[in-house]
């Protein structure tokens, strides 16, 4: 006799919510209100010059380790690409270990087939999160930085002896102040709002997430109907930080972590904006749709059991016409 569908859909519901607060647990630790909270990353070593710095700067000796699917990862590449860093730092790809819930290299690296495997290698007593962007350092098997906020500055301000383009300056001194209140700022509710918002085991602490998030989104959009970038008429670190969550928005977060109050191509501005960064020299090539969508619906076993992946979008709008280079008197690249 089949079992009455009342007993059923309650021991399914009983089931699945007890696994899913045991993986959501490993996957996004949560405070007590139900909000999650990102751990610190753990290794914040310097590329720096001078007799004291264990890591100088140097080309052909750091390596970029990647997932594609990562927006903070996406980061370095986007830096890399800006400022022409493709023949003095080489990357290494990882791609998601469904089956194990961590990274996996696409070939084995130095002996090892999974990012846990060369963080015990470069620490073999080390248990915590194996995370991208990881900047390893060939020359003294170690692992120099794995917070991409670091990164960042060190890849545009460091290696500009072996850049394509030294001139261009992301992190320039003369904005630092107000590039670093727009990284406090988009950080805490747009880059990691994202997952606040696709994380949240809490109704309360979900809705607190979603409209921190459009909130923030909405003054972007006001900014940036008055000039092109986040800091004025130049391309700066804050605009590389908010890129690479605006290019995965409309496909991944609007739908899969419930960011969906609007898509960023509606935005009368911040649509433009995200093309013109896209189109930017270089850029458009470290973007891979098909890897994000991949390692999201895919990877994230919590939100989408099923791991249906899903046809759309198809990335064709990045390419569209965003005509904000007339719009504004700008410096150029």
């Amino acid at each position: 006799m089949a079992l009455p569908p009342a007993l059923v859909i309650g021991t399914g519901r009983y089931i699945w919510t007890s696994m899913w607060h045991l993986m959501m647990s490993r996957l996004a630790p949560r405070s007590p209100s139900g909000a999650y909270q990102r751990p610190e990353s753990e290794f914040r070593h310097w590329i720096a010059s001078g007799p004291d710095s264990s890591f100088a700067p140097a080309a052909d000796r750091y390596v970029l380790i990647v997932g594609e699917g990562c927006p903070w990862a996406h980061r370095t590449l986007v830096v890399r690409a800006l400022k022409g860093l493709e023949k003095a730092i080489a990357v290494v790809k990882v791609l998601p270990n469904v089956n194990a819930g961590g990274w996996k290299f696409e070939t084995p690296y130095l002996g090892c087939a999974t990012l846990p495997e060369l963080y015990r290698k470069a620490q073999p007593k080390y248990g915590g999160r194996s995370t991208v962007p990881v900047l390893w350092d060939s020359q003294t098997g170690a692992i120099v930085n794995n917070e991409s906020a670091d990164l960042i500055v060190m890849l545009d301000g460091q290696f500009n002896a072996w850049a394509q383009h030294p001139g261009l300056d992301l992190y320039p001194e003369d904005l630092r102040g107000q590039i670093d209140a727009w990284n406090d700022k988009i950080y805490a509710t747009v880059n990691n709002g994202v997952y606040r918002c696709g994380f949240a085991q809490t109704q309360a602490a979900y809705e607190e997430a979603c409209t921190e998030l459009f909130q923030t989104l909405d003054e972007l959009d006001r900014v940036l109907g008055a000039q092109r970038y986040i800091c004025g008429d130049r391309v700066t670190l804050a605009d590389v930080r908010l890129f690479t969550t605006l290019f995965r928005f409309d496909a991944v977060y609007f739908g899969l972590f419930k960011c969906n109050l609007r898509q960023i191509q509606s935005y009368p501005n911040l649509g433009p904006y995200l093309r013109d960064l896209y189109q930017l020299p270089g850029v458009g090539a470290t973007c891979s749709l098909e890897a994000v969508k991949r390692d999201y619906y895919g990877n994230l076993f919590p939100l989408n059991p099923g791991q249906i992946i899903p046809l759309g979008p198809d990335g064709a709008n990045f390419s569209l016409p965003h005509d904000r280079e007339g719009k504004f008197v700008q410096r150029h690249l």
